[in-house]
């Protein structure tokens, strides 16, 4: 099973939650590397990715679902 798998069986609203946390994260990482706290820095890096494919999941919905419009639009 690969990591975007995941994201797939999730709705858009918790996708959105799951990337609002995310970033937050990612926020809280970064005030720990400013001030010297942060033991693991490649957990950066990692939810930087999580957060992009987050994005891309969404990007790939909405994409999606404007495609199923115009061929509803098309139609009528």
């Amino acid at each position: 099973m690969s990591k975007t798998e995941t994201f797939t069986d999730l709705s858009s609203a918790e996708l959105v939650t799951k990337l609002s946390e995310s970033r937050r994260e990612l926020f809280n990482l970064r005030f720990q590397l400013a001030t010297g706290q942060l033991d693991n820095t490649a957990r950066m890096g990692g939810v930087r990715r999580e957060i992009a494919r987050l994005l891309t999941e969404l990007r790939v919905r909405e994409i999606a679902e404007a495609e199923a419009g115009a061929q509803e639009g098309g139609a009528a």
